[in-house]
């Protein structure tokens, strides 16, 4: 029995040791900061922009659906929609999608783009340079192909020249 509790805390040490469970703690936090500077833009910025036309609390819009909507004895009277509140959300919803997108993802994508056209550049001059060499070694092999089987070796080969280091043309 023991070696089961052993073998679950190892593997719950496992998971916990994990990188991407330690990025996702990560990502939940910068998450939640993140949330109260949108929550201060929608509050700050957003609703007062919206306060010009009406109210600044957008959770005060809503509408009726049955009865008045009066406030009797400290209960709402009727059946009331806060379509105010969904707006909020939404607009919360839609400024973050956009600060995450245009200053995360979007200089993230280019960044990568970049990178990656860097890497296949480097790699494209690495073939190239690889098939050069492989050529001049095929060029010297067939020279001294050539060489050796013309007899002593003295640059009887088309096209070859004088043998470097050695007295005779």
């Amino acid at each position: 029995m023991s070696e089961k509790k052993v073998s679950v805390l190892e593997g719950f040490k496992a998971f916990l040791m994990r990188g991407n469970v330690i990025d996702l703690a990560v990502a939940v936090v910068i998450g939640a900061a993140f949330t109260q500077v949108v929550n201060s833009v929608v509050k700050g910025i957003i609703n007062p922009l919206v306060g010009a036309f009406g109210t600044q609390n957008l959770d005060s819009y809503s509408s009726c659906l049955k009865g008045t909507c009066k406030i009797v004895n400290g209960e709402v009277d009727g059946i009331r929609i806060m379509w105010g509140s969904v707006l909020g959300a939404i607009l919360t919803f839609l400024i973050t999608a956009a600060v995450v997108y245009f200053l995360m993802v979007l200089p993230m994508s280019k960044y990568l783009a970049r990178k990656a056209a860097r890497d296949a550049a480097k790699e494209g001059a690495k073939e190239v340079v690889e098939l050069t060499e492989l050529e001049v070694l095929k060029e010297i092999r067939d020279t001294l192909l050539a060489q050796s089987r013309g007899g002593s070796g003295t640059g009887s080969a088309p096209g070859s020249g004088p043998v470097p280091g050695s007295d005779r043309p």
